[in-house]
């Protein structure tokens, strides 16, 4: 008989409830849970067709192990061996700057790779981490730990109440989000219009946002820093800031002027190729908005100024007395995130506390550009990367200058991947450890649940029990740090959980200022409920988080009960004190997700910097506004590429679901009738697109929805090297776009790769 089990979508940012429908072991539909307390029963295309992912038969079910130059399969036991035999060989001959971890995209969207890669890099101790965010939304890290001293302090559009949302480089009605978690995005853009709200898009194509807006804008690619300054030098010059309450709160208010004094209207005009009225009027209408919010995303973070414009987003969020405010743009607060503190001075936001060993790249945030990962692995000397641990990553397709990546993952001396498939970059793994598919495994959102538009926290376990002696996808990733501690065969994955609860209760029973301190840690972990590791340490992060019942100190010294109310949300300005009752427990008791309410103000209680204050003019960002006003008078190119993003697709790894490629979701070159034209390109013909790291034959699809001097080829594709088993995938390969692109393109202040607004060359082929 068929049954049914709820899951949290994993296959994009919104998170949307489902409700499975599962024949034995078999996912056989996918519906939205209409009591979620989230989505509310929303669902897209990707979450339909969860089964058709989940039953994958690309997919790897048993490891992978290198012998005599060749994959092929072994067992858990025999794929751990290998493992422990040869990373703590490599630190000790090499150091602990021989390995590099790579984190791809998908480890944000499970429990195990929000768990374990932080346990992983203590215990390798490299210095050598590379993740998807320096290919995506490092500009905003930066931004937002330069301007509050914590670079996870993300303001987000309350899009439920807000009258007036300017959308920057963003595209939601198709990507579902992006540091802005929120089921039914398109729904909720339709809503503000329908309550009489203004919706307002920046984007050079006419995308399925752009549709829904009351004006579009088409700038030229790359520019959107200057235009956001032109706003902002709007809003200070006819004395439209009012930052409000928000002016006590910062500093570098008084300088801001002066700092953006070049960028007017008309002197940015012909660099975005907007009319300098346009502009202006739309900086009036920001300012007179009864609520608005700026948000900006993609196309405005992987761009030569990404940090300078995701700055400059929440610069007009102060100015128009908009931050931390209802309607404008607020900082959630997860159920397990920090304690709140007192507001007051922090340690604040440092870059380039070390660099990369061969072109002296500065951290960021603990990360090294993924760009650079390839010279780490070829280039000679002390330092040299010779083993690689791949968790959920492809990088041979997302990162710029594929073929020398893949050439030079080809010449390491071991490479550990976390995949379920073997895709353009796992086949040049030594072991490959596939996780289960996600149908059995658990489920919660730590990443997202921070960029959410409405607080609330929800849990789901495995939809189907794990199958007999296979681990799930949390074992897999303890034993890994087992093995490349030494500790292979000496403790089970159990004591890799046990660590971890045992710091973090020496920590918060250490800490002064926490209401467990002097508390007895081997008593408050008894008090652990859980059916495994994973599950104790969700419970312990509850139980500490905002809403927790701190082991039961927060009614009366008595633990919280399962029916216990949902925690009161803080009065605005303030922040917010740990009300009680939120366990593990309490939470499986509602299946379908805790509602903790609309976000509220938290200033200045989220604030770290050094000053206690947000510091609006940070010296890196002061220092970089002579590399834009130079920028004011740069010859533009005749033609830039941009990328696209498909509703079916999450970068490479829905490509191998037939039901999420064909249609729309196609790889195709667009470009706008007048350049095809000029060029002598046809609908349906062919153009080779050249750019600084070669060129790429591709299909031409002509469309007024790009702008002209504009050209858009989607991220994610070029599934066309021999060795990886991705049989639909590779039926249709595509082309890689960041083929076209070296890896010397970056933001400087982020060290991410610039992968929209790069200048192209396109010559027809017959």
């Amino acid at each position: 008989m068929p049954r049914t089990a709820l899951r949290i979508c994993p296959l994009c940012e919104a998170t949307c409830g489902l409700t499975l429908t599962i024949e034995g072991t078999t996912v056989t539909g996918a519906r939205g849970d209409r009591e979620d307390v989230f989505s509310r029963g929303f669902i897209c295309p990707k979450g339909a067709a969860f089964g058709a992912l989940d039953a994958d038969p690309d997919r790897l079910r048993t490891p992978l192990v290198r012998r005599n130059g060749r994959l092929q399969e072994a067992t858990w036991e025999e794929a751990y061996e290998a493992v422990a035999a040869a990373v703590p060989a490599l630190v000790r001959e090499y150091g602990a700057q021989s390995v590099g971890v790579v984190l791809g995209n998908p480890n944000v969207h499970t429990m195990a790779g929000a768990l374990y890669p932080p346990l992983l890099l203590k215990a390798l101790g490299t210095r050598n981490l590379f993740t998807a965010s320096t290919l995506d939304q490092m500009p905003k890290h930066v931004s937002s730990g330069l301007l509050f001293g914590d670079p996870f302090a993300i303001a987000v559009p309350d899009l439920d109440r807000t009258d007036f949302l300017l959308l920057v480089g963003a595209n939601p009605v198709e990507s579902n989000g992006s540091l802005c978690t929120a089921p039914d995005f398109p729904g909720r853009l339709k809503a503000l219009r329908a309550r009489g709200g203004t919706l307002v898009v920046v984007d050079p194509r006419r995308t399925r946002t752009a549709r829904l807006a009351d004006r579009h804008l088409a700038p030229r690619p790359g520019s959107d820093a200057l235009l956001l300054a032109a706003l902002a030098h709007t809003l200070l010059a006819e004395k439209l800031a009012a930052p409000g309450v928000l002016e006590e709160r910062s500093e570098g208010l008084g300088e801001l002027a002066a700092a953006l004094g070049s960028f007017t209207p008309e002197a940015v005009a012909p660099a975005c190729d907007l009319p300098a009225d346009e502009i202006r009027s739309l900086a009036r209408e920001l300012a007179a908005a009864p609520t608005a919010a700026v948000y900006g995303r993609i196309g405005s973070c992987t761009v030569e100024f990404g940090t300078i414009a995701s700055w400059l987003v929440d610069v007009l969020n102060v100015l128009t007395g908009n931050l931390d405010r209802p309607g404008g743009a607020l900082f959630p607060l997860s159920a397990t995130g920090s304690r709140p503190r007192p507001a007051g001075p922090g340690k604040g936001f440092a870059l380039g506390r070390w660099h990369s060993r061969v072109s002296g790249h500065p951290e960021v945030k603990s990360e090294l550009p993924t760009a650079a990962l390839a010279e780490e692995i070829e280039t000679p000397g002390e330092g040299r990367i010779r083993a690689v641990i791949a968790i959920a990553a492809n990088p041979v397709l997302s990162a710029p200058d594929g073929r020398r990546l893949d050439a030079a993952l080809a010449g390491l001396d071991f490479m550990v991947s976390v995949d379920p498939y073997l895709n353009e970059t796992s086949r040049h793994a030594h072991v490959v450890l596939p996780p289960p598919p996600p149908s059995r495994s658990a489920h919660f959102d730590f990443a997202f649940n921070a960029f959410a538009v409405r607080d609330q926290v929800r849990y789901t376990r495995p939809a189907v029990p794990p199958e007999a002696g296979l681990p799930d996808e949390c074992e897999i990733h303890a034993r890994l740090v087992l093995a490349v501690s030494g500790m292979h065969g000496s403790a089970g994955p159990e004591a890799v959980d046990e660590l971890a609860v045992k710091a973090a209760l020496a920590r918060e029973t250490a800490d002064p200022d926490s209401p467990l301190h002097g508390r007895d840690p081997a008593q408050l972990a008894a008090l652990l409920t859980g059916e495994n590791g994973p599950e104790r340490r969700l419970d312990l992060m509850l139980r500490l988080g905002p809403y927790g019942d701190r082991f039961g100190l927060a009614e009366a010294g008595t633990p919280a009960r399962p029916e216990a109310r949902t925690p009161a949300r803080p009065e605005a300005g303030t922040e917010p004190e740990a009300e009680p009752g939120l366990s593990l427990e309490r939470l499986l008791a509602h299946p379908h997700g805790i509602d903790l309410g609309p976000l509220r103000p938290r200033l200045p209680g989220v604030l770290r910097t050094r000053s206690g204050r947000i510091e609006l003019l940070p010296d890196p960002i002061a220092a970089e506004l002579p590399r834009l006003r130079a920028a004011l008078t740069d010859r533009p190119a005749a033609l830039v590429l941009v990328g696209r993003r498909h509703l079916r697709s999450n970068n490479s790894w829905l490509h191998n679901v037939p039901a999420l490629v064909g249609g729309s979701n196609r790889c195709t070159l667009q470009v706008h009738p007048e350049d095809a034209r000029r060029l002598g390109l046809a609908d349906g013909g062919r153009a080779r697109v050249t750019a600084d790291g070669g060129s790429l034959d591709v299909p031409v699809e002509v469309t007024d929805a790009v702008r002209a001097g504009v050209v858009s080829l989607p991220h994610g594709w070029g599934h066309d090297r021999a060795g990886s088993r991705l049989s639909v995938a590779s039926a249709e390969p595509g082309v890689n776009v960041n083929q076209l692109l070296d890896g010397t393109r970056l933001d400087p202040l982020s060290g991410t790769a610039v992968l929209n607004g790069f200048p192209v060359d396109l010559t027809p082929l017959p």
